[in-house]
């Protein structure tokens, strides 16, 4: 039996889950059209859920090579050196399902191996190159997690050897390289700045500029999660109306992934223990109000991130702080530094030109928060 996931990938063959094909075609429009993109959502939004996805979806007509940052400890982004190790160490757990040639396996087993002459990245991209251009099928790379990489300057490194190929295909047609890149985490790697002039002249540039813009919504539809539970409706049969308690999930959530799913988890674990939300049915607009209750009062770990950005961001806490306390409009502009930063934690959304909490369930965490804090400090922290 099905369940509703709220850590990790979710399955679609094990967990209810919202019909992703609509999002897998618009990302698969992209990819055949040669685009590299990043998918920057806040944490918990279903990165890794919809790479998984969109993998499995192109895997006939691609080579897919999909890797994860997190595998790559810290020390392997300490040299360049030492980060083509590790990259390659990567590459070689995943060339069989890639369907990487003997020879380019055996090009990266010879890197890992080097004890003198240490490979480095000009030569890993010598060897991408050839991968791509003798293999049968179009090579796309994912690439989840890079946020681990963020800091540091041998990712800024590679990704300006993506961005030399990407130039040269576009150069010569008959230049093959990676079809596309996809790269997934918080961060909007576009905003990364490579130095351009190393004796300390104030030019930047942004390795990753070659990127496409990815504009697909992300969020959970009223019409998406009624689809979920639907196919949950037809499992057990608690009688629901479904598409009364799916607008009521997505009028607390806006459509938050984590959110959704730990609300269904919540009301799908009462409801199988034959017990009752504070002496409401489960399955109702009240059943869903009492799993919110039960939300806003328990650690997760979403919710251990956004307050720790909360702490540890002055400005994003006053911002925050002008939204719920003094009900300030504050117009949305996408270049202002505290804006971009609120809404990359997916704390805020643009909503007709200004800026709003992105949900009630957001929304009424941090009123919590800051109230208790003046109880407890006499200011708000």
């Amino acid at each position: 039996m099905k369940t509703f996931n709220t850590t990790g990938v979710c399955i679609p063959d094990r967990h209810y889950m919202v019909d992703l094909n609509s999002r897998m075609e618009q990302m698969k429009a992209m990819v055949d059209s040669g685009k590299y993109f990043t998918v920057n959502r806040a944490r918990q939004y279903g990165k890794t859920t919809t790479l998984t996805a969109l993998a499995r979806y192109l895997e006939n007509d691609y080579a897919i090579l999909s890797l994860d940052f997190q595998g790559i400890g810290g020390s392997g982004f300490q040299s360049e050196e030492k980060f083509v190790k590790a990259f390659c160490r990567q590459l070689r757990m995943k060339a069989e399902r890639a369907g990487m040639p003997d020879k380019i396996v055996d090009e990266i087993d010879e890197y890992i191996r080097r004890r003198e002459g240490l490979a480095a990245l000009d030569e890993l991209f010598m060897t991408f190159a050839a991968w791509c251009q003798s293999s049968e099928k179009p090579v796309v790379m994912f690439i989840d997690e890079v946020d681990t990489a963020a800091d540091n300057q041998v990712f800024l490194d590679f990704l300006a050897q993506l961005r030399l190929q990407y130039i040269e295909r576009e150069r010569d047609l008959n230049y093959r390289t990676f079809q596309s890149v996809i790269l997934a985490g918080v961060t909007d790697v576009k905003n990364l700045k490579w130095k351009l002039h190393p004796e300390g002249m104030h030019k930047f540039n942004s390795p990753w500029n070659i990127a496409a813009d990815f504009k697909i919504d992300m969020r959970l539809t009223a019409d998406g999660i009624g689809g979920m539970l639907a196919e949950y409706e037809l499992d057990h049969h608690t009688g629901m109306d479904v598409s009364v308690t799916a607008q009521e999930i997505y009028d607390y959530t806006d459509g938050y992934p984590f959110l959704v799913s730990r609300i269904c988890q919540l009301m799908d674990g009462k409801f199988t223990a034959g017990q009752l939300f504070g002496g409401s049915f489960v399955w109702t607009p009240e059943g869903v109000g009492e799993a919110v209750g039960s939300i806003l009062m328990e650690k997760n770990t979403l919710f251990e991130s956004l307050m720790g950005k909360v702490h540890d961001l002055p400005e994003l806490n006053q911002m925050l702080q002008r939204l719920l306390f003094s009900g300030e409009m504050i117009p949305y502009n996408p270049d202002d530094a505290v804006i971009d930063e609120a809404e990359m934690y997916g704390f805020v959304k643009n909503e007709q030109g200004f800026v709003k909490v992105a949900n009630r369930i957001f929304e009424t965490r941090l009123y919590n928060f800051f109230i208790k804090s003046y109880e407890v400090h006499g200011v708000v922290t």
